[in-house]
């Protein structure tokens, strides 16, 4: 099979998830950036730090619309975006300059990290775009970045995650936790 005829596709898309999928996620999602949101104006703002990040949008896809993936599951939540900042940073310290090189080190680092360590997790690879291109706020964070705001943050999104998804009668979450 030649390149042209593999982007044709070969399946159809997923059929249409029902009405209840789609109010629990939308419960979930709010209630999961709510609270990080909201933690970052009552705790984390006084100190100054930022709690709310881009990919976080992404995890929360993943954690109350698509539950049963593997890759909205507990360890791909959190390692994935803890090793992926790391990432991040590491590659800013190391090709900061450059900034295209940088990203391009981060992005493609952390997806070879994800996939080692079995924690592959989509939004991971903004998490260390982010802290490449996330500015003086985020690069004055170093490796702090790692725990606040992302391992925060995906924790108290996981938080949500598990009393909303068990709280419908048909939804299960995780699927596994290691």
């Amino acid at each position: 099979m030649n390149i042209f005829e593999k982007m044709k596709g070969h399946t159809q898309s997923p059929p249409r998830v029902g009405s209840s999928e789609v109010v629990w996620s939308w419960i979930g999602a709010f209630l999961g950036i709510a609270l990080v949101g909201s933690f970052q104006s009552l705790v984390v703002d006084p100190i100054d730090r930022n709690l709310l990040i881009g990919s976080f949008g992404a995890t929360a896809v993943l954690v109350y619309g698509a539950i049963r993936s593997p890759l909205a599951q507990p360890r791909n939540v959190l390692g994935g975006h803890v090793l992926s900042a790391v990432v991040g940073v590491l590659s800013f310290q190391i090709a900061g300059d450059i900034t295209w090189l940088a990203a391009a080190l981060a992005v493609s680092t952390a997806i070879a990290l994800m996939h080692i360590t079995k924690t592959l997790h989509p939004p991971g690879g903004a998490t260390a775009l982010i802290a490449v291109i996330g500015g003086d706020s985020i690069h004055n964070l170093g490796y702090f970045y790692a725990l606040i705001p992302v391992g925060l943050g995906a924790i108290l999104l996981l938080a949500v995650a598990l009393v909303v998804n068990n709280m419908a009668g048909k939804r299960r979450y995780p699927e596994f936790w290691l």
